[in-house]
């Protein structure tokens, strides 16, 4: 299991914190995972990973998702009009612009939001803990 990325190795640590064996399965997902650009759901995943490793099973897909959701190390977006999708988790925080005629998730980071947030929230006597925003976009013709 050398030469793993980051990433993979994060998530190899979170199975086996949880008691969950890190099979040649597991091992196809999370190359999968951590080499995805977009956010795919688990059908999608699952299609990636048996190109890998043939054996892999939807089963096992989502109990490995979910455990790797419950240690913090993938996160799940139940975006407006679709099923779950998936993404590993970044350093730095970030939000999203889905776009609602091509189902594209692009990815966004703005200071500014982020000072407006925390002013808002002091102004009214909180502190952000956490946030999520989604932008839901057409493109201007």
């Amino acid at each position: 299991m050398g030469g793993e990325s980051d990433k993979t190795e994060k998530m190899i640590a979170a199975l086996k914190k949880a008691g969950i064996r890190v099979t040649r399965q597991r091992i196809a997902l999370l190359s999968v995972l951590g080499d995805a650009d977009d956010h795919p759901d688990a059908v999608e995943l699952h299609n990636r990973a048996k190109e890998i490793e043939p054996s892999v099973s939807l089963a096992t897909v989502y109990r490995t998702l979910s455990v790797l959701e419950e240690g913090g190390v993938v996160h799940r977006h139940a975006f407006d009009g679709g099923g779950a999708r998936f993404e590993t988790s970044h350093e730095e925080h970030h939000d999203h612009i889905l776009d609602v005629d091509t189902g594209e998730v692009i990815e966004f980071q703005s200071d500014k939001i982020e000072q407006l947030q925390d002013k808002i929230a002091r102004e009214l006597g909180y502190e952000v803990v956490h946030h999520r925003l989604e932008l839901y976009c057409r493109k201007k013709p």
